[in-house]
């Protein structure tokens, strides 16, 4: 039976350890963005009908969002380091099928495969931070690392996206993550010491696995679906009514089991719960916005691929300033609540900007201020919220806290493109019919007029979204008083010490 100091004593190699787990975590939020810029090379190529184009990007989202839960819960019990391990080499080959994919069903399963894999890998990545790095201020440089990875990766994606498109073709940007996965999973395996005493030995939770990932993937699907066949269509509504059931099955169950998939006391903790919630909405209003600035700078102002990845760059700048030079230093001094509410709010500055997009407008005058401000914005309040989300959580359910993360962010993306994409396609076709009925003369231009209208009447959206989430975060996190509960219990707490503080558990 192993005490506390096994998890308290820090790893000699743990700061070894951090580059090979960011170096997964930017392969996985790579590759939610690079596909994206390769998408219409595949498509031609493997002669993917405009109806069936979307299922390159759902079926990596259902099965990652559907199994994020399941997939730290076995980070939790079979060992993060092996499940990390298995995740890497797992996401390397399903890479390689991809890169190979000959016709269109095995493009769809090998994204899917990337997504189960992806499941298993990304939550073991922080639970590994989480019971490696037990000092407070190095803790703050360890999340400071990961959340401008996790923050900025999306934009990389971009950028080496079209290069490799452009420079390439699209196949190579599936190849590109076999390198990634290899050289984390060999640093992992010869680098990485679990700390002792911090695996959860109970047994798996079955009905949860399954009502969790149907859950999600039934909500998951009900969006997207949403986005090309509208809100009324019957077998979105119930996608949603299925979700809700399911979702509430699972909630219900997980109150009753006695080795539980998620523990409830993991996300009713109201700093946990206040960061799952508010990181989940300003991640809807973040992807819904790289979807229509891509489309933007290509379409509207003609942009190549490579070009819009690089007009991308201010907004990783600002993310990582945000998240080392902002969040990082000052997260062991100010509680969580006063990082992540004013981030929020400076990034819903920075989208307010984008209201006044037109199809005239300047880059330097208007798009590269807006990206900086809400590069500085997310990075500074992703910093304490990677941070709190694991904080306080008995280690035997790290990896299922940190598979939450992973779960608000990626259903937040999943909602985010169909819902703000969906507002924006139907603003759009409502100001074309209005001004063609008001004798609009070039249809071009109009095409043009309709989709930035489309757009800044989604940015609305988004911008009221991160008001929200900087709501919820002021509101929640760190809201009551100093707890005199045993450390571990995961309590509130008002004082920034007794926020950092590592909890002492027995086992």
């Amino acid at each position: 039976m192993s005490k506390t100091a096994d998890i308290r004593l820090p790893d000699p190699s743990r700061w070894k350890a951090l580059a090979f787990i960011a170096l997964a975590q930017l392969m996985v939020v790579l590759d939610a963005t690079i596909v994206n810029i390769a998408l219409p090379h595949a498509q031609t190529a493997l002669s993917i009908t405009d109806a069936n184009k979307q299922w390159v990007i759902t079926a990596y989202a259902l099965a990652f969002g559907g199994l994020l839960l399941f997939g730290g819960r076995i980070a939790d019990l079979w060992g993060r380091k092996r499940t990390f391990v298995v995740g890497l080499i797992g996401f390397a080959l399903a890479s390689a099928l991809g890169g190979a994919a000959q016709n269109q069903g095995m493009l769809f399963g090998s994204r899917a495969l990337q997504g189960v894999f992806g499941a298993l890998l990304a939550p073991a990545a922080l639970s590994l931070l989480a019971v490696m790095f037990t000092d407070a201020k190095e803790r703050a440089k360890a999340f400071g690392i990961y959340g401008a990875i996790a923050g900025g990766g999306g934009a990389v994606g971009l950028i080496l996206g079209g290069f490799l498109t452009q420079a390439l073709n699209w196949r190579w940007t599936f190849f590109v993550n076999i390198p990634f996965a290899v050289i984390a999973a060999a640093g992992a395996y010869f680098v990485i010491r679990e700390p002792a005493g911090s695996r959860n030995r109970s047994s798996l939770d079955i009905p949860g696995v399954v009502l969790s990932a149907l859950g999600l993937v039934s909500l998951v699907y009900g969006f997207t679906r949403a986005e090309s066949s509208g809100w009324s269509d019957p077998l979105t509504i119930g996608m949603f009514v299925a979700s809700g059931v399911l979702l509430l099955s699972f909630v219900l169950t997980e109150a009753k089991v006695a080795s539980p998939l998620l523990p409830l006391r993991v996300v009713m903790d109201r700093n946990r719960g206040g960061v799952y919630l508010s990181l989940g909405l300003a991640i809807i209003a973040m992807f819904g916005l790289f979807l229509f600035l891509t489309y933007y700078l290509q379409v509207v102002k003609g942009y190549s691929p490579i070009r819009t990845g690089f007009a991308f760059l201010p907004m990783i700048a600002g993310m990582i300033t945000g998240s080392t030079q902002i969040g990082a230093r000052l997260m062991t001094r100010v509680p969580a609540r006063k990082l992540m509410g004013p981030g929020f709010l400076t990034a819903a500055v920075g989208m307010l900007l984008l209201t006044q997009l037109e199809i005239d407008s300047s880059y330097a005058a208007l798009i590269l201020p807006a990206q900086l401000l809400l590069g500085l914005g997310m990075g500074t309040a992703f910093m304490p919220a990677m941070s709190l989300a694991t904080l306080g959580v008995e280690p035997r359910d790290s990896g299922v806290a940190s598979a939450m993360v992973n779960t608000s962010q990626q259903v937040g993306g999943a909602i985010g493109t169909a819902l703000l994409n969906t507002i924006a396609a139907s603003a759009a076709t409502a100001y074309a019919t209005s001004h063609a009925a008001l004798g609009a003369t070039d249809p071009q231009l109009l095409k043009l007029q309709s989709m930035v209208h489309g757009f800044t009447g989604a940015i609305w959206w988004a911008v009221g979204i991160l008001v929200v989430a900087s709501a919820i975060a002021v509101t929640f996190i760190n809201a009551g008083r100093p707890s005199t509960a045993p450390a571990g219990s995961g309590s509130g707490s008002d004082g920034v010490e007794d926020e950092f503080r590592v909890p002492v558990v027995a086992h």
